[in-house]
């Protein structure tokens, strides 16, 4: 198994080489010498790697690597211990300390370890501009999927889905005005028959239902892959239109920030990318996939993945990454939600959904007297669904996709250990420029931190695939 990359050894070296300023002003003396001792506990190994799988990463069979016994848990440790500096009041010590990360001994690698030739290569053409994960601005928080591709759906469903719920308020609405209009005597008569019907009036709630739970079960698939059973009512065909759509408005977009196929950065994402498709033939889903390389030039921490297998990255998400690791993570768990259909699944559990929200919506708008009182209502049933159902799915996909996309990067040979140092690097970035945390709850993807233990606790399960 590779090393992770001698980055790490260089950047912890040199915050804790500024932790040592701050102890001499009799601040943080314990944490400092806490840290100290558990980066000097951590011994360097040196191994010979004969791999002649991993010879497409241009690894040479000669080539000495080390790495950090427990790297990631030393990691974690130390962005925690990062807490008592990383809160201080006064402005020029954490000044100091960003300053720190900009100085070359951050940025320099320890001379006995090499390079791997890809990121090599991208490493020559970074721009003037380019900082460390450390100091960069995070201008949108690195996600798998944009906004707007999160659930992709039919082309006709997209037309008809704001008319049904347009419809839905028009018709409550009436009703309410219908019943208002009527005489007291009248109201009266519908009344009595109602309670005279009752049973039959529940009868016929339950056959819905029943009905609702048949079409839900009759339509269960397995996940490829994982085995996880899942409701799936739009298959890959009804997304091919909507996938050339949303293709030509991203092309349209960005237009003229496209890298052209000489930049060395698009040829990294190129070889990472048919790389992690060769290591994982033995999956047909992946087989049935057409990879198309797109590489924009922009700030914003993101990739994804459309239905079609249109690949989209960022330039920015190319300044973060630390290491070609890191990146095969990354594109790997990306490949991952196109190769699950996670898009038709999240677009099926939408339109599962829509029935009882639109009966729903209808009795809030004919019950409510007031239509601000049905405005409020309707705020509540939306934010409620979102909450119970929308968010949690959309956790567990991406906690799927991680676990898949660990799955394709070890089979491309490379060190895994390398996906959860990617998301406590983000963490400690965040805290470094003092970002509010939103509860996990609250997000559509899991916090960064239970992000990286979920990692942590799938490296052992994927390792016997290098």
């Amino acid at each position: 198994m590779s090393a992770i990359c001698s980055r790490k050894i260089a950047g912890r070296n040199c915050i804790l080489f500024r932790l040592t300023s701050l102890a001499s002003q009799a601040k943080c003396n314990n944490l400092y010498r806490s840290s100290v001792k558990a980066l000097n506990g951590h011994r360097q190994i040196q191994i010979n790697h004969v791999v002649d799988k991993c010879q497409r990463l241009d690894i040479s069979s000669n080539t000495s690597y080390y790495f950090m016994i427990g790297s990631s848990n030393f990691y974690r440790k130390f962005i925690k211990s990062q807490r008592c500096f990383l809160n201080a009041k006064n402005i020029e010590v954490r000044t100091n300390i960003l300053s720190s990360c900009r100085s070359p001994c951050f940025l320099a690698s320890q001379p006995f370890v090499e390079e791997l030739a890809l990121f090599r290569s991208l490493a020559s053409v970074q721009s003037p501009n380019r900082v460390p994960a450390w100091d960069v601005q995070i201008i949108r928080l690195f996600h798998t999927s944009s906004s707007f591709q999160a659930a992709p759906v039919p082309l006709l469903w997209i037309i008809l889905k704001p008319a049904q719920k347009l419809f839905a308020i028009i018709l409550g609405r009436s009703i309410r005005k219908w019943w208002k209009a009527l005489p007291p005597n009248k109201q009266e008569l519908f009344k009595a028959s109602a309670r005279k019907n009752k049973w039959k009036i529940v009868v016929g709630l339950c056959s819905l239902a029943v009905v609702f739970i048949i079409f839900y079960f009759t339509h269960l698939e397995e996940t490829p892959i994982t085995g996880r059973a899942r409701l799936l009512v739009f298959g890959k065909e009804h997304f091919r239109a909507f996938s050339e759509m949303e293709y030509d408005m991203w092309m349209e977009k960005f237009t003229n920030k496209m890298l052209s196929e000489t930049d060395p950065r698009y040829q990294v994402v190129k070889k990472v990318i048919g790389h992690l498709s060769e290591s994982n033939q033995d999956i047909p889903q992946v087989t049935e996939f057409k990879w198309a390389i797109h590489v924009v030039e922009e700030p914003g921490i993101n990739a994804f993945v459309l239905p079609n297998g249109q690949v989209f990255v960022f330039t920015g998400l190319l300044n973060v990454v630390s290491d070609i690791h890191q990146l095969y993570f990354i594109l790997g768990h990306e490949i991952a939600h196109a190769v699950l259909g996670h898009a038709a699944e999240k677009a099926s559990l939408v339109h599962f959904l829509d029935l009882p929200s639109l009966i729903l919506l209808t009795m809030i708008w004919a019950v409510c007297p007031r239509d601000i009182l049905a405005v409020v209502g309707q705020w509540i049933q939306t934010k409620l669904q979102e909450f119970i159902f929308d968010r949690p799915y959309n956790r567990t996909l991406e906690a799927e996709a991680d676990k898949v996309g660990l799955q394709f990067a070890a089979k491309a040979c490379v060190d895994v250990r390398a996906s959860s140092v990617f998301w406590q690097q983000i963490e400690l970035v965040e805290t470094i420029q003092g970002q509010r945390k939103l509860p996990e709850w609250l997000s559509t993807h899991p916090s960064h931190e239970n992000r990286a233990e979920h990692l942590d606790r799938l490296i052992p399960e994927v390792l016997w695939l290098h």
